[in-house]
């Protein structure tokens, strides 16, 4: 009977090398399922709109500041994908309670189902994903790709929901 493998042996760059890989492969699965979806809405609406979307439903209020951080979008670049989802009517800006001058966005109702309807085939996608690796791999699975996501994780969580 051989001895159990190193752990350690993960770190050999050419897992590393193939992590990075499937990193890449996975992102432009998820991506050609965000333009299909975003194709099907017509809209003209694109990525980074979704994107917002997205963060918005999971962290109302966030404003361009965040965004962008969240995002990697220059502030510019987040504040006009910000601008775009208002024009549609998707999202509304209020001022914020501390902070007349910080512009808060929330989606609108009609924001909502823009970014449930793209992201359900998303989801379908995780869910597919998460069966193929087991209960037992979904949590490795959030630890490894929380730890890609560094800081970004608590941006904009309010710190009753990040206890």
């Amino acid at each position: 009977m051989s001895a159990p493998a190193d752990p350690r042996l993960i770190l050999r760059d050419d897992e590393l090398d193939s992590g990075l890989e499937l990193i890449l492969l996975a992102e432009a699965g998820v991506w050609a399922a965000v333009d299909a979806a975003l194709e099907a809405e017509g809209n003209g609406l694109g990525r980074s709109h979704w994107r917002a979307a997205l963060l918005l439903r999971r962290r109302p209020s966030v404003g361009v500041q965040e965004l962008a951080r969240l995002t990697g979008l220059s502030k510019q670049a987040a504040s006009r994908t910000l601008s775009d989802l208002e024009k549609a009517g998707l999202a509304h800006k209020t001022a914020g309670e501390l902070d007349a001058r910080r512009r808060l966005t929330e989606l609108t109702a009609e924001g909502a189902a823009f970014e449930a309807r793209v992201s359900e085939r998303l989801r379908a996608l995780v869910a597919k994903a998460y069966r193929t690796g087991g209960l037992d791999g979904v949590a490795g699975t959030r630890r490894i790709l929380s730890a890609l996501a560094g800081p970004r994780v608590s941006i904009g969580i309010r710190r009753s929901e990040a206890a």
